[in-house]
């Protein structure tokens, strides 16, 4: 698919009380009818930020388009949560002409970036730009955040987070990773003070990285949408502090099919994957399996240790009772071992 056919996502960053919301509910009322899909994952105040949302009341974006992501910080849990997320968005009926993802403030931007390139949804969409929401006041502060109290209790709170960044750090790496960067809540500076903290802020960035300043989060969709970045192609230009872990940068990812018969029994079958997994680092599967004696499709799915299946809709007349399973990993998967065990 080339990108015209790619759905575009913007990756709002930017530390708890930023104005990330306040932004994109503006974006909400600026679209000019685009159908939009949200994800929110700001940990801790995710119910307020999507209640805030929902009653909106935007026609292009209705409470059926907004997905809470609760547990755990983005960039942490992508096979568990982002992926089979995007996966559903994409296959919602009725289409979607952009998606925006607020990511917590704790959210390690680049690792979110490589999960685009994740087989299953890289050829369905592409990362229009990466908007970095700093608090203008904050940041001339040397805070980076209004409340670093705050920051810190959401930080204890989420035990589904496997870094421990300095605030500098993550910062460094919102920054990093920008394609825009909104310096917010100019209303509280002056109008010298706000030139020279922006300017201060643009010394940071990649060049031609633009900083623009807002009021009470109000930049227009006209202004987010459409910066045609195509972000989980640029990785090497968005250096990271945490280049060099091995848990934040999720190598590159391997996948193949299964084509196979029947199975004898769904319990068994997804036993064997959960072995196959433990033993080869298995991060997801999913497919659809021909049951002997059975007159409807078996769907399965499952990501690391934890499997669903269930029986989904009657094979059609003319269709081939066959079964194909996806397997997804990190690079370097022995397709051969993991074979032998599933299908054996």
């Amino acid at each position: 698919m080339n990108d015209l056919q790619r759905i575009p996502a913007t990756v709002i960053t930017g530390f708890l009380g930023a104005g990330k919301t306040s932004m994109i509910r503006h974006l909400l009322e600026t679209a000019n009818g685009k159908r939009l899909a949200l994800i929110i994952n700001e940990f801790g105040d995710v119910g307020v930020d999507g209640d805030i949302l929902k009653a909106c009341g935007a026609e292009n974006c209705s409470e059926e388009d907004i997905v809470e992501l609760a547990n755990g910080c983005i960039c942490c849990t992508v096979a568990d949560d982002f992926v089979p997320t995007m996966e559903a968005l994409l296959d919602r009926p009725g289409g979607i002409d952009h998606i925006i993802i607020e990511t917590s403030g704790l959210a390690l931007p680049k690792p979110l970036l490589k999960a685009f390139n994740w087989p299953g949804i890289r050829t369905r969409i592409t990362v229009d730009g990466v908007v970095a929401v700093v608090d203008g006041p904050a940041y001339a502060a040397g805070l980076f955040a209004d409340d670093p109290g705050a920051v810190d209790a959401q930080r204890q709170a989420d035990e589904a987070l496997d870094h421990d960044s300095p605030l500098a750090e993550l910062f460094t790496d919102q920054l990093a990773c920008a394609d825009m960067v909104v310096m917010n809540k100019t209303d509280l500076l002056g109008a010298d003070e706000t030139a020279r903290i922006a300017g201060d802020l643009q010394g940071e960035l990649r060049p031609l990285i633009r900083v623009v300043t807002a009021k009470h989060g109000a930049i227009a969709a006209e202004t987010l949408l459409g910066l045609d970045a195509a972000a989980e192609d640029d990785l090497e230009n968005r250096l990271s502090v945490h280049d060099d872990e091995d848990d934040h940068e999720h190598d590159d990812f391997d996948s193949f099919v299964l084509h196979f018969g029947t199975i004898a029994s769904p319990e068994d079958f997804v036993g064997k994957l959960r072995a196959a997994a433990a033993a080869h680092g298995v991060l997801r599967t999913k497919g659809f399996m021909a049951v002997e004696g059975k007159d409807m499709r078996l769907l399965v799915q499952g990501v690391g240790d934890r499997y669903q299946h269930y029986y989904d809709r009657d094979w059609a007349g003319d269709e081939a009772r066959a079964s194909h399973l996806v397997v997804i990993g990190l690079h370097g998967l022995d397709e051969a071992a993991i074979r032998a065990m599933i299908l054996n």
